[in-house]
Order: C-alpha cells, then structure tokens, then sequence
C-alpha cells in the first residue's frame, strides 16, 4: 500500500473475486427494528460514519449531492452516526435525523448512532475495519470516513475524513462500480 493511499485512502488493489462480502450483516434501524443490509444488494452503497458537531459535518452537504446525482443510477448512501470521537455527536436519534434533514437536506437513510471503533464497535464495521482486505483495513480514526461497497457488498474502497465525497478519486470509483 503506498504512503498516499494510507493517508487519503481509495480502491483496493485486490482482485475483486478475492474480496469477501460484508453481507449478511443486520444493522438496527431508528424503529429498533433491523434491517439486513444484503437488502442494498444490486446497488453501490456508500457508507459514512457521521457526526453533528465536527468540522467535516459539512460534508452532509457533498453525500446527498452524490446521492442525488447517482441514486437514479443504483448508488444508496448510508449514515451512521456515532459519538466515538470528541464527543461530536451527543444528540438523540431523533435529534440527529432532525438536524440532518433541517439543516443539509439528507435524504439518504440515517442510522441509529453507534459504536464504529474499538471492542464494542457493531458488526458492520467490525466487516469493515478488521475482516476486510489489508489494504482498506484499520480502525476509523475519525468522523465522516467512506466506505465503498460494490454491487454485491463487497468493500472495494475507503476514504478518510478529509477526502470530501465529491472528490474525483470518490465520483469515479462510484462511477466505475455503477457501470459494473
């Protein structure tokens, strides 16, 4: 893995037939209710870690333009708010979704906040940190990192938090996954 790819983060050079699918995985919804992930199969997700209070928060902006541009093509964006660093995120569900809908017009599904690092982290980023191929993997080292799942859930690039999702690195691997 070279020092750029470290720092800003982007495709896997592995085989795609090598990599392994994070699906099945449940994730709570709002309701309480789960939701099997394997249910965006067929579609390009890309997943978000987010937070209310941090200096990236801007960049709820940048995922709903690209959900927007490419949704009609197959691309879903999934947030998944979590109070993990800084204390960025103190709010309720409920307030979350509200300042995500009032202030950046997400229209994107929003999750229940949760753990993304360390050992209490949920499943899927457990699928996403650890079970994954060496060069994608690693803890989440702060908010708003992006992980990019093919059509059949498998992880197939990620981006740190200062690497905006509508940056030419993110739109053309999205772009790419979308014509497969």
């Amino acid at each position: 893995m070279g020092i750029f790819q470290k720092l800003y983060g982007g495709r896997t050079s592995i085989p795609r037939q090598q990599l392994r699918s994070v699906y099945p995985c449940r994730v709570a919804k709002r309701s309480g209710e789960g939701v099997e992930l394997g249910d965006y199969a067929g579609q390009v997700v890309l997943i978000s870690n987010t937070a209310s209070k941090c200096g990236f928060t801007k960049q709820y902006d940048a995922l709903e333009a690209l959900y927007s541009q490419y949704q009609d093509r197959g691309l879903v964006v999934l947030a998944f708010p979590s109070n993990d660093f800084g204390d960025q995120e103190p709010g309720s569900d409920t307030e979350i979704e509200a300042f995500c809908r009032v202030n950046f017009g997400v229209t994107f599904p929003v999750f229940p906040k949760g753990v993304v690092k360390g050992v209490d982290k949920q499943d899927l980023f457990k699928r996403l940190t650890e079970q994954t191929t060496e060069d994608l993997r690693g803890e989440i080292r702060w908010n708003f990192e992006k992980f990019l799942l093919d059509k059949e859930g498998r992880l197939v690039g990620r981006w740190r938090s200062y690497v905006s999702p509508l940056s030419r690195s993110v739109v053309k691997a999205v772009e790419s996954e979308l014509l497969t």
